[in-house]
């Protein structure tokens, strides 16, 4: 094998074109060892149109690849400067069943926005000819029946994706100033005479950015009956992750006020309104249980679950495999499948497009470019409402297990300090789990077979988990460092202290309860150590149950079994005696067994003893 420096040599090019070339996948049977690329002896110089002895060479156009569209929305830019994957078939399978309203339910980072500024651009008059944006898509193959619709409706396009605010004033102020946008987009109603007095005179109103929650929550509607009577053709409404409002709403304590509201906005431009050809709606959740679609018989909602659609959110095998043969880096994509595949929208398997393209776009370094694209309300609702059993599940599925749940594709956020178990739920329409298996039941819920989707999400777990712990207090980095530390180094002393200053520091004496809060606890703060270990719990092996088996990933790291004791106010010589029997029990019961099984030699025992805030370990 050689290193980058001799292939440069040997080559006549740059150790920085080497290390391109490596990263790129253009060179074969190249791969990485200690942060250092190894190159086969044999492997042959790439072709490379700038390089030549030194020499430049003048790229050939055809070489030049299109930049991939990272973080881009807008349809006309994406499909012209940038690779796309067309989506347009998404039009004729919508036209063919032709609801009148159409909720698109999908998690974060999908292509929701892109393919609804698709359908904007699709169906909406303009003065230029739109056309020319779809005549080398596959939508323009199916014909006129299909193409017959494109540039003939007014539009009404909204987006709430940055309605995120820690105030309903400062909602209410956004949300007027997104709906004075979209009246300016329509400013030939300005002087329509085709309008009354009255609807010019709301028109200016709106315009002005009125904050009147009366006005604005009837804009829609009002907006939809200007544009019919200006155009004569009723109009398009789409409205772009409609439930981001609502979920900032419910994590910043105006749950109430932003439902209400949404109630009356949603049923003025959806269900009564009767200047209406098409609607469509895009979110992550279904938010029936508020009443927010309450008697909208005419709503189709298509989920993850349904197959209508299943292929046009996200990207599907192929999709991928021609994309990076496109960019050169085939080779690599067994390495992709395995951190941002997983995904099961009806029958199709789908991959996350955000982490895919930016996979590709940074030299096939696989990373979690899922976990930065939005903040973690989600799993701090998880953490602020699991009980002992989830928080065992979830590290269950850390461990790459798959669990049992009912997945309701109603869950609303509030329910879940109401029905804890609704959790599973809510990870799954979000992104964070996948259904390998599912059953439909009598209710309309799924019993299923549910997992992390791939190594992102696996990632994503341990990292926000305890990005979580950080935020609240609960943990500090240095804190969480050195639990791993004195752990992988059976530092009892060291570890003892650690714990004992998080107890003393984090956590109120009436919150340290049972023994299964404590269980909980050391699951979390261990979660960090999960790239070197597969943390189980509450299995059996030997003689009976242990708490806790860290089963290691690589044979030079010791095996290590922990059991939890738990009583309340002991003196130290009884915690040390408690201490002192839960590390008997480990091996009075045999608990190394399944370890031994699994090849570990070296095996560490932690007897562990809680009473309140303080905490004695012994190690055997």
């Amino acid at each position: 094998m050689k290193s980058c420096r001799d292939k440069a040599v040997e080559w006549g090019v740059s150790e920085r074109t080497v290390n391109h070339l490596c990263q790129t996948g253009r060179i074969d049977g190249a791969f990485k060892e200690g942060g250092v690329w190894k190159i086969p002896d044999e492997a042959g110089k790439p072709a490379d149109s700038r390089v030549s002895s030194s020499k430049y060479v003048k790229r050939d156009p055809a070489d030049v690849k299109k930049p991939l569209p990272i973080g881009l929305s807008e349809y006309v830019r994406a499909q012209s400067e940038y690779y796309y994957i067309d989506k347009t078939r998404l039009i004729k399978e919508f036209l063919d069943s032709k609801p009148l309203v159409s909720l698109f339910t999908r998690p974060r980072r999908f292509g929701k926005t892109l393919n609804m500024d698709m359908l904007r651009v699709f169906f909406e008059i303009s003065d230029e000819d739109t056309s020319v944006y779809f005549r080398d898509k596959e939508i323009w193959k199916y014909g006129e029946s299909y193409t017959k619709h494109q540039g003939r409706y007014p539009v009404i396009f909204l987006s709430f994706k940055d309605v995120k605010f820690d105030t309903w004033n400062a909602t209410v102020t956004k949300l007027s100033g997104v709906l004075q946008a979209e009246f300016e987009r329509h400013s030939e109603l300005r002087h329509s005479e085709r309008l009354s007095s009255f609807e010019r005179s709301y028109y200016e109103l709106i315009l002005r950015g009125t904050k009147d929650k009366v006005l604005l929550s009837a804009s829609l509607e009002n907006l939809s009956r200007m544009l019919s009577a200006h155009y004569g053709v009723d109009p398009v409404i789409i409205i772009d992750e409609y439930d981001t409002p609502i979920q900032e709403g419910y994590s910043r304590d105006y749950y109430n006020e932003i439902i209400t509201f949404m109630r009356v906005f949603f049923s003025s431009a959806f269900k009564d309104n009767k200047h209406l050809t098409y609607g469509f709606l895009t979110g992550i959740l279904r938010i029936s249980q508020e009443s927010i679609f309450s008697g909208l018989n005419n709503l189709t909602v298509n989920s993850v679950f349904d197959r209508e659609f299943d292929d046009c959110f996200g990207f599907t095998e192929s999709e991928v495999q021609k994309m990076m043969e496109y960019y050169g880096c085939l080779n690599r994509y067994d390495e992709l499948k395995e951190w941002y595949d997983g995904y099961l929208f009806g029958d199709e398997e789908i991959y996350n497009p955000w982490s895919v393209i930016n996979y590709i776009a940074k030299g096939c370094v696989p990373q979690a470019y899922w976990a930065n694209t939005g903040r973690n309300e989600i799993l701090e609702d998880v953490l602020r409402n699991a009980t002992d059993d989830i928080i065992e599940r979830l590290h269950k599925l850390m461990d790459g297990d798959t669990i049992v749940a009912r997945i309701n594709q109603n869950v609303i956020y509030r329910s879940l300090s109401e029905e804890p178990e609704n959790i599973y739920s809510l990870l799954l329409v979000a992104g964070y789990l996948t259904a390998t298996r599912k059953d439909l039941m009598a209710d309309g819920s799924y019993m299923c077979e549910v997992a992390l989707p791939n190594k992102e999400i696996a990632a994503v777990y341990k990292s926000e988990i305890l990005s979580v712990m950080m935020k609240t207090g609960a943990i500090g980095r240095t804190t969480a460092d050195r639990i791993a530390e004195s752990i992988y180094s059976a530092d009892t002393v060291g570890l003892q202290a650690a714990v004992k200053g998080y107890l003393t520091d984090s956590i109120s004496y009436y919150d340290s309860g049972t023994e299964g809060f404590y269980h909980g606890l050391l699951l979390g703060l261990i979660a960090l150590m999960d790239d070197h270990y597969m943390i189980k719990s509450n299995r059996e092996s030997g003689e009976g149950r242990y708490d806790i088996c860290m089963f290691p990933r690589e044979r030079r790291y010791p095996g290590i079994i922990m059991e939890l004791k738990w009583k309340r106010d002991l003196d130290p010589d009884s915690l040390e005696k408690l201490a002192q029997g839960a590390l008997d029990q480990i091996t009075g019961r045999k608990y190394e067994t399944e370890m031994t099984c699994y090849g570990v030699s070296e095996i560490c025992r932690f007897g562990v003893a809680f009473s309140g805030k303080d905490v004695r370990i012994k190690i055997g």
